[in-house]
């Protein structure tokens, strides 16, 4: 099964996902009972998906793991489609990303980062050049001028 072909209210999903990006668990309370969710996003080669997590599972699953989900259920949320174990699903950890472990626990490249905040830096110059008509050498209207 992929991720492009989950129906909204679709049950009895089994999936291999990996994990890019953990919410933070916000708590809640439900008749009398606390509880903690959390909002991941998961993804397959041919898309991602929300992941709701309940509970225990918001402490099993972080960035880069490898998910297994079994009868797991399509919910909605705001006319987005979203997976979750439901209330007979299952969450397993099944191994780990390595390109998503590496980009969470290299280092930061600063020469690279330096560079790219650089070039951002005069991307915005240039644009704010032209919004303001300097390169157009046009000289600004002001508002008690009468543009005709």
């Amino acid at each position: 099964m992929a991720i492009k072909d989950l129906q909204i209210r679709q049950g009895n999903v089994d999936i291999v996902l990996e994990i890019v990006d953990v919410g933070e668990p916000r708590e809640f309370e439900k008749f009398g009972k606390a509880g903690k969710v959390s909002t991941a996003v998961a993804k397959d080669e041919t898309g991602d998906i929300k992941l709701t997590l309940w509970n225990d599972d918001i402490d099993k699953v972080k960035a880069g793991d490898k998910i297994h989900l079994t009868n797991g259920y399509v919910s909605e949320w705001q006319g987005e489609p979203q997976l979750t174990t439901g209330k007979f699903g299952k969450l397993e950890i099944v191994g780990e990303s390595k390109e998503e472990k590496k980009e969470m626990t290299e280092p930061p490249n600063e020469e690279e980062d330096k560079k790219i905040y650089k070039e951002t830096e005069e991307k915005t110059e240039e644009a704010e050049k032209k919004v303001h008509g300097e390169e157009l050498n046009e000289k600004p209207v002001t508002d008690e001028e009468k543009v005709e």
